[in-house]
């Protein structure tokens, strides 16, 4: 019996992941014009604002590229990444982990698009209780990223839990 292939759904992950990343990234920029609004942003919940922050950095603001050879060494970082997990996904076997590594290559594009486009990543997601934020403003592409990754971590943790069960039980 052979394996089934996964590679169309975690393509299909990507391309889509990377499409509505780009089109809010488009809306945030031009219709609802954010960059304009400054601080005030666009309350659209209570604990849920958009915000315009061009992140010149990675994660969390880390390795802030002031300098084009700065910028593009993240470029060049990112795109590293993404190949790795670009032939991690295309040679996955599980659906669950193809379909995360999906998420994870089409965030990591569409931050790869803003920054070889712009100079900087579109950030616009500010999620806040209060004054508290638990995170920094993000962006749809962040989001698939971690989610993708938090995935892959825990299958990798629940299976590797369950196999160990199972080699004690033989």
């Amino acid at each position: 019996m052979s394996a089934v292939n996964h590679r169309p759904l975690g393509l299909t992950v990507a391309i889509v992941t990377l499409a509505l990343d780009q089109l809010i990234k488009y809306t945030v920029t031009y219709p609802l014009a954010l960059q304009s609004r400054a601080d005030e942003g666009i309350d659209l919940l209570p604990i849920f604002r958009l915000r315009w922050l061009e992140n010149r950095g990675v994660s969390m603001g880390f390795f802030h590229a002031d300098t084009d050879a700065m910028r593009w060494a993240l470029v060049g970082m990112t795109f590293l990444i993404a190949t790795f997990v670009a032939i991690w996904m295309w040679r996955e076997k599980a659906r669950q982990d193809v379909a995360a590594l999906g998420l994870v290559l089409g965030g990591a594009i569409g931050n790869i698009v803003d920054r070889v486009r712009l100079g900087y990543v579109i950030d616009y997601a500010d999620l806040h209780f209060g004054e508290w934020r638990p995170f920094l403003i993000f962006n749809l592409a962040d989001a698939a990223i971690t989610i993708g990754v938090l995935i892959l971590l825990a299958r990798a943790l629940l299976l590797r839990d369950k196999g160990a069960k199972t080699e004690t039980l033989k």
